[in-house]
């Protein structure tokens, strides 16, 4: 009987638990047998999840102070880093990249498939660090154009691209001239289910980091003094607490069953990020709750507007407060039932079929 092949997970960073982490956990579940290369791991925050136990082998990034707090400070390292990883035993790579973990090096022999988050969205958009769309200076141009040479040679030693939505596809061709098959990532929705009894108060869920616009929610939701929750963590919370009207709660990092009862009993979702899919999106939807979110990105595949949520044409505050007051008159026109359906395409079964088909 043959043996099951030698495997290698390649993922840019594990800082904190997101989308893309329980995308890995849910790879990891079809092939267990798989390692885990990581530049970063902030083992901390995995305590009572899949990888837990698991040995993740890291880079000598994950060695410096402040590696696990503010890991893209040292974008203009990680090309290097992760060149250092030696997978030469492997007979399947497979990268998790929203940054560098399609530029390992392999043996000519081994096949390596790539499942992209993202082209590096700094590098290939015009988002900024602070999740605007200014300028950049003179500095990140040039760390951004020394990078994109870096990427666009790595992007060779990739035999197979997919992206995790239409527009990732999109923006692989466009950046990197190769073709993606489309796999949306897993979304747990059996964890929601909608309640009859839904509160007064929106919900979103989100890292707290630059590009998620969270601020642009707090600027909105404290102008409209509607009261609103925020789950989830990250480097940019003591500042947008600072800028945070009395109405605005921040909870912080909160367990599965807490974040599905919480989203479950709100009156709506807030997304002002572009979104590269959108996990919490299709989540809000499981729980039978209306989306209220930017017109870009994953939205247009996963909110069918008017149907399952309402979209706003600007990311700024003004546009985001319309959505909302046009939302609060229309709010009974939306159904459990079409929602919970729309969710249903995103299921983890869809990914593990397609995922599995992918590697093969």
């Amino acid at each position: 009987m043959n043996s099951k092949p030698r495997m290698a997970f390649v993922v840019d960073a594990l800082p904190a638990m997101g989308g893309g982490e329980k995308t890995l956990f849910a790879a990891l579940e079809l092939f267990p047998q798989a390692d885990v290369f990581t530049l970063i791991y902030n083992k901390n925050a995995f305590t009572s999840t899949p990888i837990a136990d698991k040995q993740i082998i890291t880079s000598y990034l994950d060695k410096l102070p402040f590696a696990q707090t503010h890991h893209r400070l040292l974008l203009p390292l990680m090309p290097s880093a992760i060149e250092r990883f030696d997978l030469c035993k492997y007979d399947v790579i497979v990268s998790f990249s929203y940054a560098v973990a399609h530029g390992v090096h392999a043996n000519n022999g081994t096949r390596h498939i790539s499942y992209t988050y993202t082209p590096m969205r700094y590098a290939w958009s015009d988002i900024n660090l602070d999740g605007t769309h200014s300028h950049k200076n003179a500095m990140l141009n040039l760390v951004m154009d020394n990078f994109r040479t870096w990427d666009k040679a790595a992007t060779s030693r990739v035999h197979e691209f997919a992206a995790i939505s239409q527009g990732i596809a999109k923006r692989i061709q466009s950046a990197y001239q190769r073709e993606a098959r489309v796999i949306y990532p897993p979304v747990e929705i059996e964890r929601f289910h909608p309640n009859g009894q839904r509160g007064d108060y929106f919900v979103t869920l989100s890292r707290l980091v630059a590009h998620k616009r969270i601020d642009l929610v707090i600027e909105a939701f404290s102008k409209l003094n509607l009261s609103l929750k925020i789950i989830g963590d990250g480097p940019e919370r003591k500042r947008l607490q600072r800028r945070a009207a009395p109405n605005i709660e921040f909870l912080g990092y909160q367990p599965d069953e807490v974040v599905a009862q919480l989203i479950s009993k709100a009156r709506g979702f807030v997304c002002a990020a572009e979104e590269d899919f959108g996990i919490a999106m299709v989540e809000a939807q499981a729980a039978g709750c209306p989306v209220i979110a930017y017109k870009a990105g994953g939205a247009l595949e996963t909110v069918i507007d008017g149907v399952t949520g309402l979209f706003f044409e600007e990311q700024t505050p003004a546009s985001l407060i319309d959505a909302v007051e046009r939302f609060n008159g229309s709010v009974h026109c939306f159904h459990h039932s079409d929602m919970t359906d729309n969710a249903q395409r995103f299921s983890k079964q869809h990914f593990t079929k397609s995922f599995q088909e992918f590697v093969g």
